[in-house]
C-alpha cells in the first residue's frame, strides 16, 4: 500500500499494474462491481491498465487542443476590435483554424437495438441525481404516476383550498373533471362524453362504456389493449394513445371515488419513459468515496437490488424498484409493461481528471475514462436479465464534448470498453449533449463518428450559452441573460439540432430531446409552455420530478410527435451564419439600476447553489432566485452566471468592487431563505473565512480563465477542502 499526499487529502492506494487506486476504489470494483459477471479480476486490471493509459494520452491532447484554439480566437476578437465585425471574415477564420470542419455528404445514423423507449415511444425525460438512491429509486419508478394526485397537489387545479392540507372535495371534483375532458380529447367514446359515465366493462374484446341502460364504444377501439380483474367487472382498463398508456383505475369503495358514479378511484398516467441518472452535473462527486456512491447505485439499479429505507411523517418506509405491471390483453393474453423508467447513466466529459486513480507518470487518470469502464461493468448485470433494457443495450449519455475529434474519440473509449468486457461492439449506445459551440456548429460530422451508436441528442441550452459567453468573451460585452432565449443563435441552434437530428434519420430510432424545465412549483406555466418542445420537433423533453413527468406526459397524447418531425423534415435548413451571431450588445447603454439588477440577479442563484455544493455536497437544488421562485439550479446554471458577471467586468460594464458589494448583500437574502436549514452555515457571518463565498467570487473573478469556463475545477477543488475541515 502506498500513502500519497494530494494537495489536499491524504489517500491510501493500492498499485495495481501502472495504476495506483483508491483503497476504497480497489475493493468496491473488485469485491462488488465484478463480481457475478464473466470478467476476472486479473483480466479487468490488466486490459484497464492498458487501455487507460492509451486514452489518457488521446484525452490530454484533445484538451490542448480546446485551450489552442480559445487563444486563437480571443487574439483574433483582439486584433479585430477596432475594425467593423464581418461574419464572413470571422467564419472563413474559424475555418482556417479547425474549429468548423468541412460537411460530408448526407447519412443516416445505424444504431440498432434501440429500445422502444428510445426508438417509438415519446415521452418525458427525467434528469435525477444518481449520488441520492432515494431520489434515483423514486424517479425509475415514476413510469407510472398517478395523474389525480399529480394535479390535485399542483397549481394545473385552481381552487380556494388550494394550499390547504385538509381534502378540498370541490378541488377532488376539478380534477375528476380535467381528467374526463382529457379522455374525451384523447380517447373519444362514440355519441357520448367521458362525463356522467355510470361503468366500464369488457365484452368480445372490446371495451363497453355505460351510461345510465346506454351502451358505448370507443371511436377508436384499438386504443383499448387490456384489462385486469373480472371483465365484467374490471379493476383497472389500460388504454393505449401516442404509444404511451392511461391505465383507469376502478375501485368504488376508494376515498377518492366516493363521488364518482363510475367508481374510477384514479387514473395512472404512463410518464417518465426514461430517466438519465445522472453521474455529472448534478452531483458533487470529487473523491473516491464520492464516486463509489455514484457507482453503488447505479450497479444496484443495474442488479435490481437497490433498496433504501427512510423515515416519512413518523412512518418507516422502503423504496425498492417497482416490478413489471401485469394485465389481460383484448385477445385474452398475458400482457405485460414495462413498470420502470428506462435508464440511461450520464457519465462526465473529457475535461475533468479523478484522484480516485493515479496513471504511471504521476497524473490523475481522467475522470470520463474511468465513468466509461465502471458504469458500463455495472450495466453488464443488466445485460444478463433484460430487466432494464429488453434489447441488450447499455445508454450512456456524454455530456461537453468538442467537436467531431473529441466525439470520435468517444467511440475509441467505448470500443475499448466492449473489447474489455467482453461485449459485441456497439452494444454501448451514445447520447450526444449538444451543449458546447464547436458541436453545435459540426453537429452533422459529430453524428457521423457515432453513426453506429448514437441513440439521442439533446440541446442543452444553459450550458451551450455558457459555452458561447466563454468562446466570444473578447468579442464584447454580452446582451442580458434574459435576453438570450430571443437572441438569433438560440433559435437557429435549437432548430440546427432537430434539422440534423432527422435529416440523419432519428425520427423512429433515436431520441432528439430538448431542456429542462427549470420552476418545479409552475406547473400550470409548464403545461402552457412546455409543448412548443414538442412542436420544435422533439420527442423528449426534460422534467425535473415525477409530478412534472405525469403533467408533461399530456403533451405526448395532445401530438404525434412522429408525425410533427415528418412536417418539420421538409423545412429549409438553419443559416450556419446565424448560428455565429455573437450575442454581443449593441452600444450598451444601460443604467446602473439595470447593471445592478442584472449582477444581482445572477449572483443570487450562483450563491444559493454554490453554498449548498461545496458546505453540504448537494449538487442540484431547488434555488429561490431573486424573486423568490424556486429555480432548479446545477452546474450549467451557474456557468452561465459566472461566465455572464465575468464577460461584464472584463469589458467594462461593472467592475470587481461593485460585484464584491453586490455578492456580499445577495449572500445576506441567500443566508435568510436558509435560515430553516438547520446543516446550513451562513456566509455574511464571515465573508473571509466562509469557503462557499470565496467559492462563487472565485467562480466570476478567475471565471474568464476557466477552461470553457467551466466551474467544476474550482467547485471540486474547494469541496475537497471543505471535507477536510
Amino acid at each position: 500500500m502506498v500513502v500519497l499526499k494530494k494537495d489536499l487529502m491524504t489517500i491510501k492506494y493500492q498499485t495495481v499494474g501502472n495504476l495506483r487506486v483508491s483503497e476504497k476504489l480497489l475493493n468496491f470494483i473488485n469485491n462488488e462491481l465484478l463480481k457475478g459477471t464473466d470478467i476476472s479480476i486479473e483480466k479487468f486490471w490488466l486490459g484497464f491498465d492498458k487501455s487507460a493509459h492509451y486514452l489518457a494520452s488521446i484525452n490530454s491532447e484533445l484538451i490542448k487542443k480546446r485551450k489552442t484554439l480559445q487563444i486563437k480566437i480571443d487574439n483574433w476578437h483582439i486584433k479585430n476590435k477596432s475594425k467593423e465585425f464581418k461574419l464572413e471574415e470571422y467564419k472563413n477564420f474559424l475555418k482556417e483554424i479547425g474549429y468548423i470542419q468541412e460537411e460530408g455528404p448526407d447519412f443516416k445514423i445505424e444504431t440498432s437495438n434501440i429500445d422502444e423507449e428510445i426508438s417509438s415511444i415519446a415521452g418525458p425525460q427525467l434528469v435525477v441525481p444518481i449520488m441520492n438512491a432515494r431520489y434515483t429509486l423514486n424517479a425509475a419508478n415514476a413510469r407510472w404516476v398517478s395523474l389525480y394526485d399529480s394535479l390535485y397537489g399542483t397549481n394545473i387545479i385552481e381552487s380556494e383550498e388550494g394550499g390547504s392540507e385538509r381534502y378540498d372535495p370541490n378541488r377532488g371534483q376539478e380534477v375528476i373533471k380535467y381528467v374526463r375532458e382529457l379522455f374525451d380529447k384523447f380517447i373519444p367514446i362514440n355519441e357520448t362524453s367521458w362525463k356522467n359515465i355510470s361503468s366500464l366493462k369488457v365484452s368480445n374484446k372490446d371495451l363497453i362504456i355505460s351510461k345510465g341502460e346506454k351502451e358505448y364504444k370507443l371511436k377508436d377501439q384499438n386504443k383499448f389493449v387490456g384489462h385486469r380483474g373480472d371483465a365484467n367487472k374490471p379493476s383497472a382498463i389500460i388504454i393505449k394513445n401516442n404509444n404511451l398508456h392511461f391505465e383507469i383505475i376502478i375501485n368504488p369503495k376508494a376515498f377518492s371515488a366516493a363521488h364518482d358514479i363510475a367508481g374510477i378511484s384514479d387514473v395512472i398516467v404512463e410518464s417518465a419513459v426514461s430517466t438519465i441518472c445522472d453521474n455529472e452535473d448534478s452531483v458533487a462527486a470529487v473523491d473516491a468515496e464520492d464516486k463509489i456512491i455514484c457507482y453503488k447505485n447505479w450497479l444496484g439499479l443495474m442488479k435490481g437490488d437497490l433498496k433504501i429505507q427512510f423515515e416519512k411523517n413518523g412512518k418507516k418506509l422502503e423504496r425498492k424498484l417497482n416490478p413489471d405491471r401485469s394485465y389481460i390483453s383484448r385477445d385474452g393474453k398475458g400482457l405485460k409493461l414495462h413498470g420502470r423508467s428506462l435508464l440511461l447513466i450520464r457519465n462526465v466529459g473529457h475535461l475533468m481528471t479523478t484522484p480516485s486513480i493515479i496513471l504511471k507518470d504521476g497524473k490523475e487518470m481522467p475522470e470520463g475514462i474511468m465513468d466509461a469502464f465502471l458504469t458500463t461493468a455495472a450495466a453488464v448485470h443488466d445485460l444478463k436479465k433484460n430487466k432494464n433494457s429488453k434489447k441488450g443495450s447499455i445508454y450512456i449519455v456524454k455530456p461537453k464534448m468538442h467537436g467531431p475529434e473529441e466525439t470520435a474519440f468517444t467511440d475509441s473509449i467505448f470500443s475499448k470498453v466492449e473489447e474489455l468486457l467482453n461485449l459485441e461492439k456497439n452494444t454501448c449506445k451514445i447520447g450526444i449533449m449538444d451543449e458546447e459551440r464547436r458541436t453545435s456548429v459540426n453537429l452533422k460530422e459529430c453524428i457521423r463518428t457515432l453513426k453506429n451508436r448514437v441513440f439521442f441528442i439533446n440541446t442543452g441550452f444553459l450550458d451551450r450559452t455558457g459555452d458561447e459567453i466563454h468562446t466570444s468573451m473578447e468579442a464584447g460585452p454580452m446582451i442580458k441573460k434574459g435576453d438570450m432565449k430571443s437572441s438569433k443563435w438560440i433559435s437557429a441552434y435549437e432548430n440546427n439540432n432537430v434539422d440534423i437530428g432527422l435529416k440523419c434519420g432519428f425520427s423512429g430510432k433515436a431520441q432528439i430531446g430538448k431542456g429542462m424545465w427549470a420552476m418545479p412549483d409552475k406547473m400550470r406555466e409548464m403545461m402552457s409552455e412546455k409543448i412548443n418542445h414538442l412542436k420544435a420537433g422533439a420527442n423528449c423533453a426534460w422534467v425535473p420530478s415525477p409530478t412534472a413527468a405525469s403533467i408533461h406526459a399530456l403533451h405526448y397524447h395532445e401530438i404525434d410527435i412522429f408525425k410533427e418531425q415528418q412536417k418539420i423534415l421538409n423545412r429549409g435548413k438553419t443559416n450556419l451564419d446565424d448560428l455565429l451571431t455573437i450575442p454581443t450588445a449593441d452600444r450598451p447603454n444601460w443604467s446602473v439600476d439595470e447593471i445592478n439588477s442584472e449582477i444581482s440577479n445572477s449572483a443570487q442563484t450562483l450563491l444559493g447553489y454554490v453554498v449548498r455544493w461545496i458546505d453540504q455536497g448537494v449538487g442540484c437544488s431547488k434555488v429561490p432566485d431573486i424573486n423568490n421562485i424556486g429555480l432548479m439550479e446545477d452546474r450549467a446554471t451557474l456557468r452561465i452566471s459566472s461566465q455572464h458577471i465575468a464577460n461584464w467586468i472584463h469589458h467594462g460594464i461593472t467592475t470587481k468592487i461593485q460585484v464584491i458589494e453586490i455578492m456580499k448583500e445577495m449572500a445576506k437574502i441567500v443566508d435568510k431563505q436558509n435560515e430553516s436549514d438547520k446543516e446550513y452555515k451562513k456566509m455574511s457571518d464571515n465573508y473571509e473565512n466562509s469557503l462557499a463565498f470565496k467559492t462563487a467570487c472565485d467562480l466570476i473573478f478567475k471565471g474568464k480563465d476557466q477552461p470553457s469556463g467551466y466551474t467544476e475545477p474550482l467547485l471540486h477543488l474547494n469541496r475537497l477542502e471543505k471535507k477536510l475541515i
